[in-house]
């Protein structure tokens, strides 16, 4: 038995698209910017590197997604990642990285879009939360 969980904590880098399969169930697109900052050693210079995640969300999960997160609003998302590599217009390999989400955390408080904070509040994991308790 094989098994993977990826974690991550980031910022939405555009706003939930929202669409549906031919059976009827939701599925919800975003990207996340994961932000790592260190210092060289050799320069004590600032680094920074950004990794873009794909993600998807589905069911009921996904709605709730669709209607309460927007660009900037800071997450943890918790899934499976798959890389896929394809051609971009100009012919040039690329690769993305996309999370199949199992459970979104929305992180920052009810403050507004990319707010920093320490707590979290869970909408939705496949767990099989009730979606119609939403507290706002």
């Amino acid at each position: 038995m094989a098994y993977q969980q990826v974690i991550i904590v980031g910022n939405l880098g555009r706003d939930p698209e929202i669409r549906y399969t031919q059976t009827g169930q939701a599925v919800c697109g975003f990207s996340v910017a994961v932000n790592e900052v260190w210092n060289d050693r050799q320069t004590n210079e600032r680094k920074e590197k950004t990794t873009w995640f794909r993600v998807s969300v589905w069911g009921p999960q996904a709605e709730t997604c669709s209607r309460y997160l927007a660009k900037g609003r800071q997450v943890m998302i918790i899934g499976t990642v798959e890389a896929r590599a394809y051609m971009d217009q100009g012919g040039q390999p690329q690769a993305t990285l996309e999370l199949r989400a199992r459970d979104v955390r929305f992180l920052g408080g009810q403050g507004g879009p990319g707010q920093q904070g320490g707590e979290y509040e869970e909408y939705g994991s496949s767990g099989g939360n009730d979606m119609g308790d939403i507290p706002f």
